[in-house]
């Protein structure tokens, strides 16, 4: 019965919605219902519609209908689209669209931002299930069930579909496929003068690390940077939580409980590495440099190959790594492994969640919803992953001889020397990202540039699905939230001290001190929230 009302009460809205956010009656033709197997975009091609797109980036800038591929687009589905994007900070944009109720057809935002719930709260936007099942059944066919099971909410519906994301089951059918950004690089030219040591073990870790200070004191005239982490924070270091939690292999749900690695994880392990880097430190193997440097500097002082080995992410390191091989390609950074637990185990490099990236919703204000779903839907299909990556077959790719396809040259080295013209002009390679299927993506082989291509293809054996632990964080202005800053701040400021310790009783005092610090500020209240958020994550997942 609550079903049968529920798809009363759309069928009306979308009868209202015949109408214009600004009142103005709008000459749309009804729209013709496909079926399971009939995708809805097919039927309607010979129909135009306009749908307002609203990006809440305020640095996307595409327009729709210069490009191949979103003239392609239109032709298949005939729809064309206005995109609205905010000139300045986006909450204020979004949030006067809110509170104006003027939100346009489509929306796409950070699954993250606080607006998504107010917007499904309010009844701003319309269930994506209650329409594909009123207008366009081979959405199911489509969709991801373990995406939709993630974005379900309370209410039984789900409002958002993501793009950039990876389930479960996409880590098992595209196993050895998928990259990580977390990588532990060293300057290949010296790794290898100094014998292509193992520095997966403290004792090799600093050895390597000394003697690539003693062969190389300066780079250039420079003093050479044997140690670089990412940028310290008001909040710490990421370098040294999930990057080195990750290549240490230790699983955050080890003690049966949530270790958050924001918060400094109380493990032996990660206690024995923290120790090696103060260690480090007290053998002058580790400069000021590196508490104070922010991110621009790090990669002006890696484009001049001054560190020696960084916990970095990868692909922040493309512009870097493309002015060093310039110089000589001996020079880029490598991606080799590092630090190990005790019993040598492999890493566990994490990448993209099943959370993804963005979510697109479709607005209550939707001109014609019947329309909209049916255009996700082809988006997210395999003729829309085929369109938005490649474009049109014939114009901007073509198959080889065992009938993988890849862009034309004309169109790659566009892409490659010509970023702005090709997406303006083209439109290939996700221009629109707003639907992406990144995994999809991931059974085409990648033709990295010779200067990025390592570090991205050695993380693949060591990539493994951390799914579970998106979307637990605290509420928004509960206590627990509260005290979650509070220990955050307090690891923030400790972090670098734990470092700059004079002496491992030092480290010892300050790790305990912090300790006792976390139990006042109710940590164990926190850990009890995150390990139920993980273990109804895994019960929507369906994994053990």
């Amino acid at each position: 019965m609550k079903k049968t009302i529920k798809k009363a009460i759309l069928i009306l809205l979308a009868t209202l919605m015949l109408f214009s956010c600004n009142g103005k009656k709008e000459d749309i033709v009804p729209a013709e219902i496909g079926d399971e197997n009939t995708p809805g975009w097919t039927l309607n091609a010979d129909k135009p519609i306009t749908l307002r797109w609203y990006i809440n980036f305020s640095w996307y800038a595409r327009q729709w209908g210069d490009s191949v591929v979103s003239k392609y687009i239109t032709d298949q589905t005939g729809v064309d689209v206005e995109f609205i994007v905010p000139a300045g900070n986006e909450g204020e944009k979004l949030n006067s669209m809110i509170a104006g109720d003027t939100l346009p057809d489509l929306i796409t935002i950070g699954w993250y931002e606080g607006q998504v719930n107010e917007m499904i709260s309010e009844g701003l936007v319309l269930p994506l299930d209650v329409l594909a099942e009123e207008y366009d059944p081979y959405f199911f066919k489509v969709a991801s069930p373990q995406k939709l099971n993630w974005y379900r909410q309370a209410d039984g519906h789900v409002y958002g579909y993501p793009n950039s994301s990876y389930t479960p089951e996409d880590y098992e059918k595209y196993k050895g496929q998928i990259v990580s950004n977390e990588t532990f690089l060293v300057r290949k030219d010296i790794y290898e003068a100094i014998g292509s040591p193992d520095m997966s073990t403290p004792e090799g870790f600093l050895d390597a690390v000394r003697k690539a200070k003693k062969l190389y004191p300066e780079v250039n005239g420079q003093p050479l940077i044997p140690i670089g982490f990412q940028e310290f924070t008001a909040s710490g270091n990421a370098s040294l939580e999930k990057y080195l939690l990750h290549f240490l292999a230790i699983d955050p749900m080890k003690t049966g409980v949530y270790e958050d690695s924001r918060l400094g994880v109380n493990d032996e392990e990660y206690i024995t590495w923290l120790k090696v880097f103060r260690q480090a430190h007290e053998e002058g193997l580790i400069t000021m440099d590196v508490f104070t440097d922010k991110r621009s500097q790090i990669e002006e002082k890696a484009a001049q190959g001054r560190y020696f080995c960084m916990f970095y992410q990868n692909w922040d390191m493309q512009a870097p790594q493309m002015a060093l091989y310039e110089k000589d390609p001996d020079m880029v950074y490598i991606a080799v492994e590092g630090p190990k637990n005790s019993n040598g185990d492999d890493h566990t490099l994490a990448s993209s969640g099943v959370a993804g990236w963005t979510i697109t919703l479709i607005s209550k204000n939707c001109k014609d919803p019947a329309r909209a779903i049916q255009f996700l839907t082809y988006l997210i299909s395999e003729e829309g992953q085929m369109a938005t990556n490649f474009g049109v077959e014939g114009v901007t790719y073509e198959y080889d001889e065992n009938g993988v396809p890849h862009l034309t040259e004309e169109v790659a080295e566009i892409d490659r020397t010509d970023k702005n013209r090709q997406e303006m002009e083209y439109g290939v390679q996700y221009t629109y990202w707003m639907l992406m299927d990144s995994a999809w993506q991931e059974q085409f082989e990648k033709n990295y540039a010779p200067a990025l291509a390592q570090p991205q293809l050695w993380t693949r054996d060591y990539v493994k699905s951390f799914a579970e632990y998106d979307n637990i964080e605290l509420e928004t202005g509960s206590d627990l939230a509260y005290n979650f800053s509070d220990i955050q701040r307090e690891w923030g400021r400790i972090l670098p001290t734990l470092i700059l310790a004079d002496t491992e009783e030092d480290f010892d005092r300050i790790w305990q001190d912090y300790q006792e610090y976390k139990v006042e500020h109710n940590y164990q209240g926190i850990q009890d929230y995150q390990t139920e958020r993980v273990l109804k994550n895994k019960e929507i997942l369906e994994i053990e």
